[in-house]
């Protein structure tokens, strides 16, 4: 017998513990919040890993509000989490046990046949694979700094393994999984590992990690290490096929989260590719400055009524996104919200390195006019080059700097080098870091890009010490300089913890440690024949 619901106040109340069963007869577990009056109502459905009385609670008002604005909302822990069961393995079953679920609530007396998803992260994947399995009754999503394509948008980016984010996602996921499976060493392992996140990505070689190493445990963390190519069709196995969706949806992304690229990416590939002309033009962006947790308030702007008027319009017919623009970015430096009709595509700004060849050199509008001496650095894997502030003075990075603006400059999309460069290794990587300089020469980051040669090169022939032309995006942004200001662009070809190290060698990354790491040593070509630049999405004339 279940029990009464719960009262919530406000005429809102809950029931928890509702069994879904699924074709396959697996049963999963769901809290139902209702609210005040006789239903039935249109519903809102979040999926999620991590406990379904959280309810994604870190960046969202709790249930209850929703259910006190007319909905019927339903948290649902996913296949292996929480009360419900069976065995996870992250998005593997998220498409079909979604539009399952999705039936099982069209059932529901509560439900009025409307139904909306929402959730971030791992909540946000969950929709998306769902809403390509083309249920009936979904009438629209909100995906929140997410990714369609798991591959580049989540994991990998350009080619490299972000490390932090991957190891440190995994290991708190395995941590449930071994509790589930009794299995205590495995367990101590990972809750120790945990206590200690930062240290984690230290452990070499990483794929043999201790905590995710113990073959009682699901294999899904050493299978995203294991699988480092992007054509391996393990990817398209989790990722979402956006050609599928049918249905409108509200993308969310931050200027400082993990998963900006795929969420950016995300929104982009519906806009471009979903199924239906309806679909591509009913998708809407959401960019403001905030990380993966938390999202702090910015302008003034509140992300639960923007949901709210999300799910008014579709689900309730108010209108209440008519007049809203496609996209809602907010402009760092200025700290201020601007609206854009579409992601922009004019031809970017070129602005071009100069050096003398000491490693610090400068960024202006005129391409060099003879050959200037080559930048030369060396990488060696022990010493990371990421977070170290008295770094621009060694011989592991290169910095250029713009002159100071004479006006304004917005900075809207996503900047990307063409870096012609020589490497000795057989394996290279190359990254990129933006940063915001202001009078007082503090340093603000913008964005970084990455690139490895394996991905890169992955379609031509690629020799060590010959130079090839690297050309490779950085994150997206949105930044609004002051006269004044300049922009400094540091080149390395490190960015660990946050992506991994590449041993300069021919030893897969996630197999490397100390024993096969290899120093090597770059070369950044400034000529006529080899003019390494930065593009910049500036709005208008140039500012310089």
């Amino acid at each position: 017998m279940m029990p009464d619901k719960i009262q919530c106040g406000n005429g809102v109340s809950l029931e928890r513990g509702l069994r879904c069963t699924l074709s396959d007869r697996t049963t999963l577990v769901s809290d139902h919040y209702y609210p005040e009056g006789q239903g039935p109502w249109p519903t809102l459905l979040m999926r999620q890993p991590y406990g379904r009385d959280i309810a994604s609670t870190v960046v969202y008002a709790h249930p209850v509000w929703f259910a006190r604005h007319g909905y019927h909302v339903v948290i649902q822990d996913v296949r292996g989490r929480g009360g419900s069961e069976g065995s996870f393995y992250p998005f593997r079953n998220e498409a079909r046990d979604g539009a399952e679920t999705i039936a099982w609530l069209l059932e529901q007396p509560a439900c009025n046949g409307s139904i909306g998803m929402y959730g971030f992260s791992y909540q946000g994947a969950t929709q998306l694979l769902a809403a390509a399995e083309k249920p009936k009754g979904l009438v629209c999503i909100a995906p929140h700094m997410t990714a369609t394509d798991l591959y580049h948008g989540w994991f990998y980016h350009q080619g490299a393994l972000r490390l932090a984010s991957s190891l440190g996602w995994g290991i708190q996921m395995l941590r449930e999984d071994s509790r589930r499976l009794g299995l205590r060493n495995a367990s101590d392992r990972l809750e120790s590992a945990w206590s200690n996140l930062r240290a984690q990505t230290h452990i070499v070689p990483y794929g043999d990690h201790p905590a995710i190493a113990d073959p009682d445990l699901p294999s899904y963390v050493r299978d995203w290490f294991g699988h480092p190519n992007p054509n391996d069709p393990y990817w398209n196995e989790i990722s979402t096929d956006v050609q599928q969706i049918e249905i409108p949806a509200l993308h969310i992304s931050g200027w400082y989260d993990t998963y900006l690229e795929g969420s950016i990416s995300g929104y982009l590939a519906l806009r471009n590719n979903a199924a239906t002309t309806f679909a591509r033009d009913n998708q809407y962006l959401l960019a403001g400055p905030w990380v993966h947790i938390p999202w702090i308030p910015a302008g003034g702007f509140d992300t639960d009524l923007h949901l709210l008027r999300w799910f008014n319009h579709w689900l309730k017919s108010t209108e209440d996104f008519k007049d809203e623009p496609r996209i809602r970015h907010f402009a760092l430096g200025e700290n201020n919200w601007h609206a854009a009709d579409e992601w922009p595509t004019a031809k970017p700004l070129t602005l071009y390195l100069h050096s003398s060849g000491n490693g610090v050199g400068s960024i202006t509008p005129n391409p060099p006019t003879f050959e200037e001496p080559r930048d030369v650095f060396v990488y060696d894997p022990e010493v990371p080059v990421l977070d170290q502030p008295a770094s621009e003075h060694g011989n592991n990075l290169l910095v250029y700097t713009t002159p100071a603006l004479k006006t304004r400059a917005h900075l809207f999309g996503q900047p990307t080098v063409t870096l012609y460069a020589a490497t000795s290794a057989p394996n290279a990587d190359l990254t990129a870091r933006l940063l915001r300089i202001t009078p007082s020469g503090k340093a603000e980051f913008i964005c970084i890009g990455i690139a490895r040669a394996s991905w890169l090169f992955s379609k031509t022939t690629y020799q060590p010490d010959t130079i090839h032309s690297w050309q490779f995006t950085l994150e997206p942004t949105s930044i609004v300089l002051s006269p004044g200001e300049s922009l400094r662009l540091e080149i390395a070809s490190s960015a660990f913890p946050l992506y991994d190290r590449n041993p300069s060698s021919s030893v897969p990354p996630a197999q490397a440690d100390n024993w096969n790491w290899q120093r090597s040593t770059q070369q950044i070509a400034h000529s006529p024949e080899h003019p390494s630049a930065i593009h910049l999405p500036i709005e208008g004339a140039n500012p310089w």
